[in-house]
């Protein structure tokens, strides 16, 4: 099977501006692809896990990665999916975020000398004059074709800014820049993405004319990526401070039982004939699955050692056995007590078990908080530190989110 093969066998592949072209340049080794990243945030999180394993996939098949920091685009924000405008950042924050990305990635993708490329679309958008901008490739794009792109329709029903409509603009002359300065002749985004990429390749058609059209191939990946990594709300981090090794791996192990062999197909790298074979599992043999991918993910994101820590801390509380000591868990200090005990809401604040007292508060009147295996019904109720003592309290949260409690 050919790694173009491959990626359409795990259902990676949903649109192609021309597919034979991109075939045999992908299995000839001779792309030389970006993906963007948007500095919004100071980690990465498992929605990104698409792109970082496409990545790497492409680039064991002798294709340059370039990993493309948006520096420049995070200070106007892309309005693709949205219905509402993204949070201003400064400058410094974008500056942070970058570095914190550049981290993460290292752990994915082969840098260096003739390997994977990390640029940052600063260096050339944010020196770029506007009415030079204007005369370059303002003429390129039709008014009339941008406010009919998918990634504006949400934007438009509340209000779409000048500055987000700019956005396809700066995307599409990242592409237009790479391929002049570095040779990058392809691009990977989520199908939220269609539009801004397509932008880019009728920009370069448009500059350099029909025979660059040829070398500039837009690929995309299915934007599941961008549903995962969210739960209750809430983004599953790769940084461990923000997101901890167990609840990464848990939040892979609860997949639905309709995702979990998707997202072995599209995330692990486990070889696609077996595969195959877990396509014939049901049942209980589904949990073994789900085991199997949170496993694959969290020893990618964290190493050997801390999956075979969150793995074995799961099952010591979800199926006996295991090392229970691995569990998350919160060590109280003398002055966390008053009068030696400590109320449950409190004690969730400081577990991180909710965000707030209001929030803590609704948990424990739903019925939704256990210590020690019995419901806790009251919120008036406390804990001494006698009860945190020894092996700790063991604070229950829903069905399947644990937090041992200590005391020093």
């Amino acid at each position: 099977m050919t790694c173009y093969e491959e990626l359409k066998a795990r259902g990676l592949v949903a649109q192609v501006t021309n597919e034979e072209e991109i075939s045999k340049m992908i299995n000839e080794g001779k792309a030389t692809f970006y993906i963007g990243f948007d500095c919004t945030a100071d980690s990465l999180t498992a929605g990104h896990f698409m792109a970082l394993t496409l990545m790497k996939r492409l680039q064991m098949a002798g294709n340059r990665p370039i990993a493309l920091i948006g520096g420049g685009t995070t200070m106007i924000g892309d309005p693709s999916g949205r219905t509402d405008m993204r949070k201003m950042l400064t400058k410094e924050d974008i500056d942070h975020n970058a570095e914190c990305f550049k981290r993460q990635m290292e752990r994915f993708i082969d840098f260096g000398e003739g390997k994977a490329m990390m640029l940052n679309n600063a260096e050339w958008l944010l020196s770029l004059n506007y009415v030079e901008l204007l005369r370059e490739v303002g003429a390129c794009f039709s008014v009339n074709n941008m406010l009919r792109a998918e990634c504006y329709k949400q934007r438009m029903e509340k209000g779409l800014s000048f500055l987000e409509f700019n956005y396809m603009i700066m995307q599409s002359y990242d592409f237009y820049y790479m391929f002049q300065h570095y040779g990058c002749n392809m691009q990977f985004g989520g199908d939220d993405q269609w539009s801004n990429m397509l932008g880019g390749t009728e920009l370069i058609r448009r500059k350099l004319g029909k025979d660059a059209h040829a070398m500039t191939i837009t690929l995309l990946t299915d934007s599941q990526g961008k549903k995962m990594g969210k739960t209750a709300g809430n983004a599953v981090w790769l940084d461990p401070n923000k997101t901890s090794p167990y609840d990464f791996y848990q939040y892979w192990r609860n997949v639905d039982d309709a995702d979990v062999l998707k997202c072995i197909r599209m995330l692990t790298f486990l070889p696609i004939e077996q595969i195959n074979e877990m396509d014939k599992w049901e049942g209980s043999q589904l949990n073994t699955a789900k085991e199997i991918l949170a496993y694959e993910l969290t020893k990618m994101v964290h190493g050997e050692e801390e999956a075979q820590k969150a793995q074995s801390a799961a099952r010591a509380l979800f199926v006996g056995g295991g090392d229970m000591s691995n569990t998350p868990s919160t060590t109280l200090s003398a002055g966390d007590l008053t009068d030696g005990a400590i109320g449950i809401l409190d004690l969730m604040l400081k577990c991180g078990l909710a965000p707030s007292k209001k929030e803590a508060r609704r948990l424990v009147e739903q019925g939704g908080v256990s210590a020690n295996g019995e419901k806790v019904s009251d919120v008036n109720t406390a804990f001494t530190a006698g009860q945190m003592s020894g092996d700790g309290l063991m604070i229950k949260k829903g069905k399947k989110v644990f937090h041992r409690v200590l005391v020093e």
